[in-house]
């Protein structure tokens, strides 16, 4: 019985530290279209008229795309690359800090 509540637990702790993730990031302002190729400065006029056209604002890190959970921060660094503070939870970042590079 002791031996299947530690693994209830130790499982547990190991859902939790992935579904949370606090932390810095380097990337690209970009849109959901075009997902990982948008992690370069020479997208960034593709990724402003897809913005423009309805595709969703998203974070790129690297081949990593991240939903933003309030774009409104981010509206006027489409295609630009910026240095985020914040947390991510099930691929979903929340934004404290944004710095321009």
């Amino acid at each position: 019985m002791k031996k299947y509540l530690m693994l209830s637990v130790v499982a547990f702790f190991f859902t939790a530290a992935n579904a949370f993730d606090k932390g810095e990031w380097t990337g690209f302002i970009s849109d959901d279209k075009c997902g990982a190729k948008g992690n370069s400065k020479g997208h960034a006029a593709c990724a402003k008229d897809c913005v423009k056209k309805g595709a969703k604002i998203v974070f790129v890190s690297g081949d990593k795309v991240y939903s933003i959970k309030d774009t409104k921060k981010v509206e006027e660094f489409v295609g630009e690359e910026v240095t985020i503070t914040g947390s991510i939870t099930n691929d979903v970042l929340e934004i404290t800090k944004l710095v321009k590079k």
